[in-house]
């Protein structure tokens, strides 16, 4: 029988994941509650004023709406407990409980889980005095420039300094100005990492990992990696740099280590598990975890999915992914594009109204909302990170040209969005065909 499927959150990601769940024949209705315009209600999608942070009146809501799966999509509710409280209602839920949560919702435990179970990482120390801290930082017998708020700072928690005296700066806006609220009243001071930085996701049921095709995330605002730090302006899929056989040895040492570290140590973790990672001389390192799909990261995977996403989550969920296990379209690169409101990540207009989504769709792209809502019948502006247009293509070259199309087909004031996502894996592309070519 057909199910009711609820999906949290109101990110182009939420919206990424009612797309393909609506595409699955054993869907019927997908709610997704706040959600956004792109959600308002297009075939078996639509919103619903779920009453998402009081987890019992949640519970409620599930039965009386026969909601047969509930998909989490942000990383607050789930360090809240939602999992384990809508389990506890007898309600089928998607993703994992708070203590396994605590792999993203706490940097500083993060880091000791990993010391703990012998997982590659950056050098660090934690902090609760920023004095200590600081001394630290001009101390240290490495370079100690990466201060991270230990709490859930909506992914801007993380600040990345090019002297000592800029890394100091930066624990004293965390810890004494609260620049992340109490997100900041520990900080974790790093090791700066050289390298190529890439998302490694996987499905995990608690035993078995299912690793999806490595993304890489771009941060920076503008062209190039310049600008300010965001919550993600592009991604694209799959990461070139890391061959079948690489991500096999990423699976060995990274996820498995992590799914079954969690699980010795009394929480057994379900679900997506993202594991941001560096490329450095000494191998992989992770920079950090995240218990769900990234965002924008989901947005160029799941197009990828050539299995039925319902699925792949009811086998995850009943411990029998190993039967189950995702197939990914092959020979196919996907890119999405953000566009951002003017002003992001600081202050920016909202309710300026957007055009151009039909073009868009005529061109064969998915645009998936995240920041927009409806207002008069118009889709309008209201946040930061406004939209993604994704392209799937043959080569990464045509994907990004295919985005950049959809971008400019779509206006509204002030937009900012980046046109070279993707280019360092074109580089190492192009430098890898040089050297096939020279070799022959």
């Amino acid at each position: 029988m057909a199910e009711t499927v609820l999906v949290i959150g109101s990110g182009g990601r939420e919206h990424a994941l009612a797309w393909k769940l609506a595409q699955s024949v054993h869907v019927k209705q997908v709610l997704v509650a706040p959600g956004n315009a792109g959600t308002v209600g297009h075939g078996k999608i639509s919103n619903t004023a779920a009453p998402v942070s009081d987890h019992a009146k949640l519970a409620q809501f599930c039965k009386d709406n026969h909601v047969g799966l509930v998909v989490v999509g942000p990383e607050a509710p789930l360090a809240a407990g939602i999992i384990d409280d809508l389990t506890a209602a007898g309600v089928r839920c998607f993703g994992p409980t708070a203590k396994a949560a605590q792999l993203e919702a706490s940097k500083s435990f993060s880091k000791e889980f990993m010391d703990r179970h012998n997982i590659p990482t950056a050098r660090w120390k934690s902090f609760t005095d920023p004095k200590e801290a600081c001394s630290f930082i001009m101390s240290a017998d490495f370079p100690a420039l990466v201060v991270k708020a230990s709490g859930l700072a909506a992914g801007k928690g993380v600040i990345v300094a090019s002297s000592k005296e800029e890394a100091c700066k930066a624990v004293n806006e965390i810890m004494q100005d609260k620049a992340f609220g109490e997100a900041g009243d520990t900080v974790v001071v790093e090791e700066l990492l050289e390298g190529e930085e890439v998302s490694c996701l996987c499905f995990t049921d608690g035993v078995t990992v299912a690793p999806m095709p490595p993304a890489q995330d771009h941060k920076r605002l503008l062209d190039g990696d310049l600008g300010p730090n965001t919550g993600g302006m592009g991604a694209y899929c799959p990461a070139p740099q890391i061959t079948k056989d690489f991500l096999e040895k990423i699976q060995d040492t990274v996820l498995l280590k992590t799914v079954n570290g969690i699980r010795q140590d009394g929480a057994p973790y379900v679900g997506v598990l993202y594991a941001g990672l560096m490329l450095t001389m000494d191998g992989p390192k992770v920079l950090e975890f995240n218990c769900r799909f990234g965002d924008p990261e989901c947005q160029v995977i799941l197009p990828l999915l050539q299995s039925d996403l319902y699925d792949v989550i009811v086998a995850t969920i009943d411990g029998k992914l190993a039967s189950c296990m995702p197939v990914w379209l092959e020979n196919h690169a996907a890119v999405t594009v953000v566009m951002a409101s003017g002003g992001y990540p600081s202050n920016y207009a909202k309710g300026l109204e957007i055009t151009g989504f039909q073009k868009a769709g005529e061109l064969g792209l998915e645009v998936f909302h995240a920041g927009t809502a409806l207002k008069d019948g118009k889709v309008v502006t209201s946040g930061g990170r406004v939209l993604t247009v994704t392209s799937i293509k043959k080569d990464l070259v045509s994907a990004l040209d295919q985005a950049n199309k959809g971008v400019a087909a779509i206006q509204f004031q002030g937009a900012v969005y980046r046109k070279d996502i993707g280019f360092r894996a074109i580089a190492y592309l192009n430098q890898s065909r040089c050297v096939s070519e020279h070799l022959i």
